[in-house]
This record gives C-alpha cells, sequence and structure tokens, in this order.
C-alpha cells in the first residue's frame, strides 16, 4: 500500500511514473538517487510538437543534460538551447549538430562566445548593448535574437528583471546588431519557469509583433520569435492541460502577427523532464524540538544542497510518495541532511507524511527529473552529487 502526499494541498489524481515505482520496487539502490525514464521525456516532447506543430522545439540542457536525454531528444529532431561553453561542448560530444544549438544565456564570456563560433554555433542571444558588442567581435556575421523583460507572474520559478531588455531597448539594439554586421533574428522572451497561467504569453507575444512592425518599416526583417520555457510539471498544485497553453498561445500569435507569423522557438526544459523522473530518499532522523511540540522533524538523505535547490523559499512544491506505510497523514517539517540551517524543505507549507514513517523508510519525491541532478554537484559537506541512473 501506498501513500502519496503533497507539501501544500491534495491535488487532482495525478499519475505518478509506474514504470519508475516498478523499477524501484524491484531493485534495491542506496540513496539518494534519480531514476529517469527515457520514453517519459520523448512522450512529453511528441505532446508538445501536438499542440504546437508550427514550433521549433529547443530543449533547455540545464534543466537535465544526461547524455541518454540528449542522444533521446536529438534522435527525435530536438534543437537545444545552451547556457555555456560547457554545454555546448557537450552536446557536440554527443553527436548534435552544432547548427541545432542556440546559446540563449545573455551573459556570455568572450571566450566562450568565440569558442561557440569556432565551434559552428551561429544563434546567439544578447540582451544589452555590451553583449552585442562581444558577439559582434567574437561571432561576427552571426545571428542574434533580443531578449525581452518579462516579470514572470504567476510563475512558481519566475526569472524576472536579471534577463532581458524594455522595447525600446530591443529596438535599438536590432538596429545596432545590423550595423555591427550581425544578422538580427528575432525577438525572445521567458515569462517564467513553472508557469501556471497560460495567459502570461499574451503580452510579450504582442510586444514582440509591434517590434517587428517597428523594426520592419525601417528595413529590418525579423525571421523569429522564441517564446521560451515556463510549460509546467505536476508538482502539488494543479495546472491546466498542455493543450489549454498550446492553444492560449496559438490565439496569441494569431491575434499578435494574422497570417505572417514568423518562425516560433520554445525552449522546453522543465516540461519535458521533471515528470520523467523520481528522487528514491531515505529517513535519516525523526525528532521533535520540546515536549510541549507535537510537530516531527523529519530528516531524508536528500536536500537543498543535494538537488532539491528550488524548494528555497518553498517555490517548488514536489509530491512525496511513501510506499509501505499506513494510517493518517500528519503534518511534518521536512529537512536535509547537512548541518546548514537553510536545508530546510518545507516549514511553512503543510507537509503531510504518514503517521508511522521509521528511520530507514524510503520516500520517493515525484517530478524531480528537472533541476535536480545539475544542482546537486557541489557536494556540499561531503555528501556526493545526487547519482542518476536512466532506463
Amino acid at each position: 500500500m501506498l501513500a502519496e502526499t503533497v507539501p501544500a494541498r491534495v491535488s487532482p489524481p495525478m499519475v505518478h511514473n509506474r514504470r519508475i515505482g516498478a523499477f524501484l520496487d524491484r531493485t534495491y539502490l542506496p540513496t539518494p538517487v534519480l531514476v529517469l525514464d527515457v520514453d517519459a521525456v520523448r512522450s512529453h516532447y511528441r505532446a508538445l510538437q501536438q499542440v504546437l506543430p508550427a514550433a521549433l522545439i529547443y530543449y533547455a540542457v540545464k534543466a537535465n543534460p544526461l547524455p541518454e536525454i540528449i542522444r533521446a531528444l536529438a534522435a527525435v529532431g530536438s534543437c537545444f538551447d545552451v547556457a555555456s561553453a560547457a554545454e555546448i561542448e557537450h552536446c557536440l560530444s554527443l553527436g548534435v549538430s552544432p547548427r541545432r544549438l542556440s546559446f540563449g544565456h545573455t551573459v556570455k564570456k568572450s571566450s566562450a562566445i568565440a569558442e561557440a563560433h569556432t565551434a559552428g554555433v551561429d544563434l546567439f542571444s544578447c540582451d544589452s548593448i555590451t553583449e552585442l558588442r562581444k558577439i559582434a567581435r567574437h561571432a561576427p556575421g552571426a545571428s542574434v535574437m533580443v531578449r525581452l523583460l518579462t516579470h514572470g507572474a504567476n510563475a512558481d520559478w519566475p526569472l524576472s528583471r536579471k534577463f532581458g531588455c524594455d522595447p525600446a531597448m530591443a529596438r535599438d539594439l536590432l538596429f545596432e546588431a545590423q550595423r555591427l554586421g550581425l544578422q538580427p533574428h528575432g525577438i525572445s522572451f521567458h515569462v517564467g519557469s513553472q508557469q501556471t497561467d497560460p495567459g502570461q504569453w499574451d503580452r510579450p507575444i504582442s510586444l514582440a509583433a509591434e517590434l517587428f512592425q517597428d523594426v520592419g518599416a525601417r528595413g529590418i526583417r525579423l525571421h523569429a520569435i522564441n517564446l521560451g520555457g515556463g510549460f509546467p510539471a505536476n508538482y502539488s498544485t494543479p495546472i491546466q492541460s498542455l493543450d489549454v497553453y498550446g492553444a492560449g498561445i496559438a490565439l496569441s500569435l494569431e491575434r499578435a502577427f494574422g497570417r505572417n507569423q514568423p518562425q516560433v522557438i520554445v525552449e522546453p526544459g522543465r516540461y519535458l523532464v521533471a515528470d520523467a523522473g523520481v528522487i528514491q530518499t531515505e529517513v535519516v532522523l525523526i525528532a521533535r524540538k520540546s515536549y510541549k511540540d507535537d510537530t516531527r522533524w523529519v530528516y531524508i538523505d536528500c536536500g537543498k544542497f543535494g538537488g532539491l535547490a528550488e524548494t528555497m523559499d518553498e517555490a517548488i512544491k514536489y509530491r512525496l510518495r511513501v510506499p509501505h506505510r499506513h494510517g493518517e497523514l500528519t503534518r511534518v517539517v521536512l529537512a536535509g541532511p547537512t548541518c546548514d540551517s537553510a536545508d530546510i524543505l518545507y516549514e511553512k507549507s503543510a507537509c503531510r507524511l504518514p503517521a508511522d514513517p521509521q528511520e530507514g523508510d524510503r520516500l520517493q519525491i515525484l517530478s524531480a527529473g528537472a533541476y535536480t541532478h545539475t544542482y546537486s554537484s557541489i557536494g556540499f559537506n561531503g555528501f556526493p552529487p545526487l547519482r542518476a541512473i536512466c532506463i
């Protein structure tokens, strides 16, 4: 018997990855460990193709760069959004053509731009005049996307302020790109990761269309609009179906561009890999803070520094699955194993676990395939980085 819990509130029934569940039931693995179902990644890729059939899909490698995932997505036709020279080298080593890579990070070392250009990467992003000049100097003739500033409203993991620029600056950057001998290719933006509101793409699409028209009237023909990522995974907060996202984006594009729509690019990361992964972890300790305090503290062997960085401020609320435990669910504080006091996963959120857990019990953290394995590369306190297995 299984008890499935959520940190915040019970969501509508969501099927966990039964293939991973069966694998973990028959395979004893040291914890913590991330298990990924590559078939599920391919399935999510095909689903996104169906709802946005005209879009080019660039997988955000930073979400999970495991070779098995890169190879599987490359085989079904995916392109890739890369954020560093190391990610470029990684993709190239796995047989991905440089023409299928977009260097989408807007903060790049000059050496990284030069390495990418030498390797054959032709598509770069920027949001400032200084970055644009670096691209012109180290990747002459390259195509550039200019990124608009958004505010990430209704996203569980906002990406506002650090990236992007306002429309007036974006317009000037496009003209400057042409003057510097670069190819102004289009406009990009990102509405925030784990975006729970399908309507958040509408305003930046409209702003992008205005820029297309503005610079087009002055002789610059843009070719593409990059809608970024933001498509959500199944955490504890209920989300709308992918069809709703696709329909809303299609309507916004039609309203903004009419029949003359540019090439659409999307950069999913979380959506493609999160639901394909489960972290199996183990209870290390159960304790209380005083004789009068009934709140149980449950410490597990995977925490913020071991892959669960997105529980910072309790932003991402993972679902938990507790095999072989019965009984009433009671509220707990869930914490990681390190000696850092920041390593508390859920204290304010109503995290509930069965009333009878014991040291050594296995817990499964669902939809954990994105932004876990890569965030765990520090080895803080001597705990090794999160191990990953693909099935």
